[in-house]
C-alpha cells in the first residue's frame, strides 16, 4: 500500500504508536521506544516514494525487535537489570537488513531473563500479558513479539529461538512465525558474550513472526544469507521443494513422551484434513527417534547451562535462577565422555530425520500439547517444571537438528489458540511455509485481538 501510495508511511507509523499507546499498558510487550525518531524515519520513507526511488520490500513498514538482538543506540539488555545500559553501537546483521529492506523500528520487545524460560517474566521490564488471557502465559522467549503482533501493535517483528522461543508464543498468542535452518540467518552481537557456546552455534536461529504467513516469509527473505559478521552463516539461495505437486505430510496430532490435550489432538488432526481436502498426501508417522531427541536437547543444553551457571546466578533474577534450580534434577550431570557420545548420537538421529523429512515433505505436529499455562506457573515445583518440558517436547527436535519449522494458528482449546507446528529437512523453510500458508487459507488468522480484561 505504501509502494503504490494508497497510505503513506507516517500514517502507519503514527497508526501502530497509537495502537501501542491503547493497548501497551495492559499487555507491556513493547519496553521501549523512540517515537520522533520513528516519524522521522516515516518521513524520509515517504520522500522516497514521492521521488521515485527504488523501493526496498518492507520500505516504510514498522517493525519490532526483540531486546536480545542488538539495534543500534539502544540497549541489548536480555531483560536483565546487569545489562539495562548495555548500548550497541551497531545493529545485529538481521536489523541491518531490516533497515536495508526500507523498514523502520519502532519498539523493543520483551523477554524473559536471558531468554532462558517459556514464559515471559522479566527481573527488569516486568510479565508480558497475553492479549488472549491476562493471566496465562505468551510463551518464550520471544513472548513480547508474541504478544505486541496478535493484538496489532506491530505487523512484523523478529526474535530467536533455541527452545521454540520463535514457535512457543506464535502458538499461545495466535500468530504464525518460522524457526529458520540453523545458519540461514546470520547472527552476531556487540554486547558480550560475542561467543556463543556449542548449544547456541547449533541450535540458535533469529527469525521473523508476523500476523500472515506471507509477511513471515516475506521477512525471512529480507534477513536470509550470509553475512561477514557470522563465519556460520550460509549463502543459500531457498526454494519450495514440494513446488508443482501435492505436498507430502506425515501427521503426529499426539507425539510420544508424553500426553496431549483432546482439543489440541483434534485442533492438529482437523489441520491434516484440511490439507488432504486441499490435495495433500497426508500420513500418520513420525520419526522413531523422537523421544531420544527431546532428550538430547536438553542433555546438550543443560550441560552447557550448568558450565556457565556461576555466571549465569551473578545476572538472573530470583524466578530466572529458580527455573534453572531445578535442571540437576530433570538432566543429572554427565561427564565429559557421555556428552561426547551424545554429539554423535545427535548425529545418527539427524540422519534418521533427513531420511524421514525426504520421503516427507513436512511433519505436522502440535507446537505444544497443552495450553498455554498461567503465569508462574512453571517454577512452582520440580513437577510443574517437568509439565512444562512435556508440553512443549514438540518443538524441540527441530532446534537439535537445526530444522526448520513454522507455525500457524488451527484452533482453539481451553479458550486458547492452538498452532500447528510444520517441520522440515534443512532448506525446505518454503516448503514448512507454503504448507503453513494452505492451513492459513483454510482456516483464516484470529489476530489481531483486543486485550482480553
Amino acid at each position: 500500500m505504501i509502494a503504490r501510495k494508497e497510505v503513506c508511511s507516517r500514517e502507519v507509523v503514527t497508526a501502530h504508536l497509537a495502537r501501542i499507546d491503547d493497548v501497551n499498558p495492559r499487555l507491556n510487550a513493547i519496553v521501549r521506544r523512540w517515537d520522533a525518531d520513528s516519524l522521522a524515519a516515516a518521513d524520509a520513507a515517504d520522500e522516497a516514494v514521492a521521488a521515485g526511488r527504488d523501493l526496498g520490500p518492507l520500505h516504510g513498514v514498522p517493525v519490532t525487535v526483540k531486546e536480545n538482538i542488538d539495534l543500534a543506540g539502544t540497549p541489548t539488555t536480555q531483560s536483565v537489570v546487569f545489562l539495562a545500559e548495555a548500548v550497541s553501537p551497531t545493529d545485529a546483521p538481521v536489523v541491518e537488513r531490516v533497515r536495508a529492506a526500507g523498514a523502520i523500528p519502532i519498539g523493543r520487545t520483551n523477554l524473559p531473563d536471558l531468554g532462558l524460560r517459556v514464559t515471559t517474566e522479566s527481573s527488569l521490564h516486568g510479565v508480558t500479558h497475553n492479549p488472549w488471557h491476562p493471566t496465562r502465559t505468551t510463551g518464550g522467549s520471544s513472548g513480547g513479539e508474541g504478544s505486541a503482533l496478535a493484538s496489532g501493535m506491530s505487523p512484523l517483528g523478529f526474535g530467536n529461538d533455541i527452545g521454540g522461543s520463535l514457535r512457543n508464543p506464535a502458538n499461545c498468542c495466535g500468530i504464525a512465525s518460522i524457526k529458520p535452518t540453523q545458519g540461514l540467518v546470520p547472527w552476531a552481537t556487540e554486547i558480550p558474550p560475542q561467543d556463543p557456546g556449542m548449544s547456541a552455534q547449533l541450535m540458535l536461529s533469529e527469525g521473523p513472526m508476523a500476523r500472515h504467513v506471507a509477511d513471515v516469509r516475506a521477512g525471512l527473505l529480507v534477513i536470509a544469507g550470509a553475512h561477514d559478521r557470522d563465519p556460520r552463516s550460509l549463502p543459500v539461495t531457498l526454494a519450495d521443494r514440494a513446488s508443482g505437486r501435492p505436498l507430502r505430510i506425515a501427521v503426529a496430532a499426539t507425539p510420544p513422551a508424553g500426553s496431549t490435550h483432546p482439543e489440541i489432538a483434534a485442533a492438529i488432526t482437523h489441520a491434516a484434513d484440511e490439507l488432504s481436502n486441499a490435495g495433500a498426501q497426508v500420513t500418520e508417522a513420525i520419526p522413531a527417534s523422537f523421544a531420544r531427541a527431546v532428550h538430547l536437547w536438553g542433555v546438550i543444553l543443560s550441560e552447557e547451562i550448568r558450565a556457565q551457571r556461576a555466571l549465569l546466578d551473578l545476572v538472573l533474577g530470583e524466578a530466572g535462577k529458580k527455573f534453572l534450580s531445578y535442571s540437576d534434577d530433570v538432566f543429572p550431570p554427565i561427564d565429559t565422555a557421555t556428552l561426547m557420545m551424545a554429539f554423535g548420537e545427535r548425529n545418527a538421529i539427524d540422519r534418521e530425520w533427513h531420511q524421514f523429512l525426504t520421503q516427507y515433505d513436512v511433519l505436522l505436529m502440535p507446537t505444544w500439547t497443552q495450553p498455554p499455562f498461567e503465569l508462574g506457573a512453571d517454577i512452582v515445583s520440580l513437577q510443574a517444571a517437568l509439565g512444562t518440558l512435556e508440553l512443549l517436547r514438540p518443538v524441540l527436535p527441530a532446534n537439535l537438528l537445526g530444522l526448520p519449522a513454522a507455525v500457524v494458528p488451527v484452533g482453539m482449546a481451553d479458550g486458547m489458540p492452538v498452532g500447528a507446528q510444520l517441520v522440515g529437512r534443512r532448506f525446505a523453510d518454503l516448503t514448512c511455509l507454503s504448507a503453513a500458508e494452505q492451513l492459513e487459507n483454510a482456516f483464516g488468522t484470529m489476530t489481531p485481538i483486543d486485550p482480553v480484561l
